[in-house]
């Protein structure tokens, strides 16, 4: 039996009332909480002798409207408080907050000068997780404060309080304490769906420091229907080692609910780590989260079930943040050093306005990450932060190791050089590269390393980023490798524009677009266009290759970019990188050169035998023809 009011207005209407009572009966009824409920935050904003005016719903039941003569009995019975309380005296109205209750609460009083703070009522949060129909609203007490009035000053005091013992956090303006209000009663009302229903999609949220409001912890709520339920496997938590979000296992839909269809629960929440956070290890995470992930937990939960915890090897993992900086083209970024699940260390430049895309990435040789083990167990006795700047020396370049291609689609772009034919002869071809987007130079980096007569020349359009690659990434230019620091599409106009036009055997495009509202985040739309794919092919040998990366979530918008570049290069392989957005993309312009599979693989493994000379630092995990057994003719 649903008796919940149909709108505020209902409060004010006796007919509402009379019918709310007969149907229910002499059963108890509370919305707002009884005594030992509300005595936490009664006891601690009154005190003997103090004078207090206490409101129980009564400026909810009243202020069901804005209209004027609602607002004109509302603003009497505001001012009458005002009248009666003496300075320092307070005004405790327990409220469901409602935005137009708080909006002429907090207006009212900040215009009289009084301090303002609104305070979460402890269990209240419990409240909206019970069987019985209620609001799916948390109860606040709104204390009012008056100050003695001083002529001339602007001074108004907003705080919020979500916590019964917790330290208020003082907000700039009534807008933004409102705003705070309205993410807890969200915050609510998600809780209490996903307490009653199960499967509800993609649901995440940030829990914020209290102090400083900033990201501290994102969560993933992941449901697996399939699961058969048993007493012990109703909900776990599962900590993300740091550095480790961005793999497509935690930070994929897809990936989230294959963990929790391993992980046997029915409803599994992943906690990523944020960085320039302080963690302690997994004690102390355990006990900051308990609390609030049980505000999460699916119904039908034994009483008492103690909730696991669950992680990689039982670690928080270890995060270094070596370099930090702010570019104008790229925005704010870091350099940090990870540790993976192979206990090798990882270096990484992310972008923080996409902070879950690793924008590039070097494996660091095995002497870093052995100085990196031990200095982090001295640091552990010490209970430092894992991802502070000043946790590990800042490693130099050359502790990067050059042979290895941490990128899949690095991997899949490098292998189709195969498709030059002749991949015994290509160590002596004095290859002609042209490489658009830099990030931290590996893939360049690896061509001139393995081809030694090769040259290349790279395009990057921020010279942020190859201070970044020469300082952080173990890049350098050689004579036979050049940066040039130029918007892709004007570097690439200008040389088809020339009487002398050069003429390259590999044209790579590995350049991300920096507006995310687009359905295609790699490369920019630009890049594909007709016009200027006529111009990649007229600076493109008649046997080279041009390799894209594509990254597309829009299907139109993917046909759409495949059919262009087909006008233009009539032969065109697809390789899609498993659990990644990323497709690669092979083009060349003569169709009647069309290799059937079994053609490539052969000639992928020539090319890495090739390469695999005595002396030459070679990944044994990296086998060239893997990277285009499910290479496909669009």
């Amino acid at each position: 039996m649903n008796l919940l009011p149909k709108s505020s207005r209902e409060f004010g209407s006796a007919e509402y009332w009379e019918k709310f009572f007969q149907q229910r009966g002499k059963r108890a009824f509370e919305w707002y909480g009884s005594y030992l409920e509300l005595c936490g935050v009664l006891h601690k904003y009154m005190k003997p002798r103090e004078k207090v005016v206490l409101d129980k719903g009564t400026l909810d039941a009243v202020l069901t409207d804005e209209e004027e003569k609602t607002l004109h009995q509302v603003d009497r019975m505001l001012a009458e408080v005002g009248r009666v309380l003496q300075v320092g005296g307070r005004y405790l109205c327990i409220s469901l907050a409602q935005a137009h209750i708080l909006k002429k609460a907090v207006g009212h009083f900040s215009r009289e000068g009084w301090m303002v703070r609104v305070h979460q009522v402890a269990g209240s949060q419990d409240r909206v997780l019970e069987a019985e129909p209620r609001f799916s609203l948390p109860v606040f007490a709104f204390i009012m404060t008056k100050s003695r009035p001083v002529p001339g000053s602007a001074l108004r005091i907003f705080e919020l309080c979500a916590q019964e013992q917790g330290k208020p956090v003082r907000l700039e303006s009534a807008e933004r304490l409102a705003e705070a209000v309205r993410e807890r009663q969200q915050y609510a009302w998600l809780c209490s769906q996903l307490y009653r229903k199960a499967g509800l999609g993609s649901v995440s949220l940030d829990l914020c420091d209290g102090d400083t409001g900033e990201p501290r912890y994102t969560l993933h709520v992941v449901d697996s229907p399939t699961v058969k339920p048993s007493r012990d496997n109703h909900f776990a938590i599962f900590i993300i080692p740091q550095g480790r979000e961005t793999e497509w296992l935690f930070g994929m839909e897809e990936g989230r609910k294959q963990l929790a269809a391993s992980a046997g629960f029915r409803r599994l929440i992943t906690v990523a780590l944020h960085r320039g956070q302080r963690y302690e290890g997994m004690d102390s995470i355990q006990a900051e989260l308990s609390a609030r992930v049980m505000e999460l937990a699916p119904a039908g939960m034994p009483a008492q079930q103690q909730v696991p915890f669950l992680s990689v090897g039982g670690d928080i993992g270890v995060r270094t943040v070596q370099h930090q900086g702010c570019s104008p083209l790229s925005g704010s970024y870091v350099v940090e050093d990870v540790q993976g699940d192979d206990k090798h260390y990882f270096r990484r430049l992310i972008f923080l306005s996409n902070r879950n895309v690793v924008q590039s990435e070097a494996r660091l040789l095995k002497d870093v990450s052995h100085r990196a083990q031990k200095k982090r167990k001295k640091d552990r006795k010490k209970q430092r932060a894992a991802d502070t700047p000043e946790d590990l020396p800042a490693a130099p370049g050359q502790s990067v190791d050059k042979t290895y291609l941490c990128c899949e689609h690095h991997k899949a772009m490098i292998a189709g050089l195969a498709l030059l034919r002749n991949p015994e002869l290509l160590l002596e071809t004095p290859l002609a590269l042209l490489v658009v987007g830099l990030g931290g130079g590996s893939l360049p980096l690896f061509v001139h390393d393995h081809f030694p007569t090769s040259r290349i020349d790279a395009v990057e359009i921020d010279p942020c980023m190859l201070e970044v690659a020469t300082q952080w990434f173990g890049f350098s230019q050689s004579d036979r490798m050049k940066v040039h620091i130029a918007d892709g599409l004007d570097y690439i106009t200008s040389l088809a524009g020339r009487e002398a036009r050069p003429h390259y055997n590999v044209v790579m495009f590995d350049v991300d677009s920096k507006d995310p509202t687009l359905g295609m985040s790699c490369p920019p739309p630009a890049f594909v266009d007709q016009p200027f794919l006529q111009k990649v092919k007229s600076i493109l040998t008649p046997e080279g290759v041009f390799i894209l990366n594509l990254v597309c979530r829009d299907l139109g918008l993917k046909d759409s970019v495949l059919t262009g570049l087909k006008a233009v290069f009539p032969l065109l392989y697809v390789r899609r990188i498993e659990g990644e957005v990323n497709e690669i993309l092979f083009c060349q312009l003569h169709p009647e050169q069309k290799l059937a599979t079994p053609e490539v693989l052969e000639l992928a493994q020539a090319l890495e035998q090739t390469l695999r000379k005595p002396g030459r630092g070679w990944d044994d995990t990296y086998v060239l023809s893997d990277m285009l057994k499910t290479l496909k003719i669009v």
